[in-house]
């Protein structure tokens, strides 16, 4: 079972990964979008980091409730509401749990997706954060996620034709390209996997 203190390192970690890596994103997001993604999101997981060490946190559901309501304020651009839509989802249905199995965990990030995918009317192989969270699931239902399986997930977006988003303007000179917010979502799983020890 994850316990509520697991959930809490992964997220924090996460955090730390996100401010670690806001170039890199920033920079992959600069060759296919606005260019800002990743200083966007360390600025909300700099604002969750300051927040989550002031608040006492009862169970699962408000670790994931408070991560989206801070996103949401504190992410400009598409990726703020997609996360934060994301892990209301997942909130709502661990609104009372203080621990969760892996597969438990695995149906929490369906929603999330499901979320994702209404809030951002895409779908799977329109290269956007959709392509990282559908295989990582699949990958941690049948206990195969792995840091090299997150990498080859994330590294796949790249031969994609980005059909949402202000990638899908450039065409086929999407192609080619990393995808910024699976990129992301690569460091959420990554840290999962380190921290609660899949």
């Amino acid at each position: 079972m994850i316990n509520q203190s697991q959930i809490q390192a992964w997220l924090q970690d996460w955090a730390i990964q996100i401010v670690d890596n806001k170039d890199y994103l920033s920079d992959l997001d600069n060759a296919i979008g606005d260019g800002d993604h990743g200083f966007n999101m360390a600025k909300g997981f700099s604002a969750y980091q300051e927040v989550r060490a002031t608040k006492e946190v009862p169970n699962i559901g408000e670790e994931f409730k408070l991560l989206a309501m801070t996103l949401l304020s504190k992410v400009g651009g598409a990726s703020g509401p997609l996360y934060s839509s994301a892990f209301l989802a997942m909130a709502k249905e661990s609104s009372d749990k203080s621990e969760v199995s892996p597969l438990e965990l695995a149906d929490l990030f369906e929603l999330g997706l499901e979320a994702i995918m209404k809030r951002g009317k895409a779908v799977p192989f329109d290269k956007t954060m959709i392509d990282c969270w559908k295989p990582a699931i699949e990958a941690l239902r049948a206990n195969e996620l792995t840091i090299e399986k997150v990498d080859e997930i994330v590294e796949a977006t790249a031969p994609m034709k980005a059909l949402k988003g202000r990638a899908s303007y450039l065409g086929d000179r999407s192609i080619g390209h990393i995808d910024p917010g699976s990129s992301s979502s690569g460091l959420m799983f990554k840290s999962l996997i380190k921290e609660v020890g899949l």
